[in-house]
């Protein structure tokens, strides 16, 4: 992944201010005007944020962002967007936006959700970190596991995947629903206390390595957050 951040946006004018403002904040950035160039540009140069237009020629902003998600999870993703009505489709889990711009914006507003969203995006530590990183959180997404510095976790895939869901944005409150639909993707019909049963199983095996932590966090009448320690 390189320093880069990739702005994707038909409009020249908005597109040449974005990149003035985060070149001025150090940000390199470069810059696609149609949906179709996207992913063969990501599979050469994997940047470290892309900021994506919904409406675009060729390929839609919302397809890409699925995609991105599905090639790319580690790459953040922020959504611009003019049509407010689709603000939970971009924030929900099938979709993975990390964050939401509505047009018209500053783009002072836009480099400062572009400086938080790296922030949260530095709460996961990939595998390979690991060894250098023993005081960490680190989830090996190929083996299905979660490491609390070198304790594997030994977490049921049910537990990985509601832990994976909250790592890739750091932060964020998800409400029961939102992660009942990513750990359940035959939609089966559960409660949220099933939610909330498999919430305090992973909560236990995390205080069972690091009982003075408290990185899964209940926000309450809305759901769950992780929030790595600073």
């Amino acid at each position: 992944m390189n320093d880069t951040i990739l702005i994707v946006e038909d409009e020249p004018k908005i597109a040449r201010l974005v990149a003035d403002y985060l070149s001025k904040s150090g940000y390199a950035s470069d810059h696609i005007d149609h949906g179709n160039a996207v992913m063969e540009w990501l599979e050469e140069n994997q940047p470290m944020l892309v900021l994506l237009d919904l409406m675009l020629p060729g390929t839609d902003g919302l397809t890409l962002c699925r995609q991105i998600r599905e090639r790319f999870p580690a790459i953040p993703v922020i959504m611009l967007t003019a049509r407010v009505e689709e603000v939970d489709r971009l924030l929900g889990l099938e979709l993975g936006a990390d964050d939401y711009i509505c047009k018209p914006f500053s783009p002072r507003e836009v480099v400062a959700r572009v400086k938080a969203v790296l922030r949260r995006s530095h709460g996961i530590t990939s595998a390979d970190d690991a060894g250098s990183e023993g005081d960490h959180l680190t989830l090996d997404e190929d083996g299905w596991r979660a490491m609390a510095g070198s304790e594997d976790l030994n977490l049921t895939a049910v537990e990985f995947q509601l832990l994976k869901v909250m790592m890739h944005s750091p932060g964020r409150i998800f409400s029961r629903d939102q992660l009942m639909d990513h750990m359940y993707r035959d939609h089966r019909i559960v409660s949220e206390r099933t939610v909330d049963s498999h919430v305090k199983k992973l909560r236990r095996k995390i205080a069972d390595v690091w009982p003075e932590r408290d990185i899964i966090r209940s926000v309450y009448g809305v759901g769950y957050k992780y929030q790595p320690e600073e």
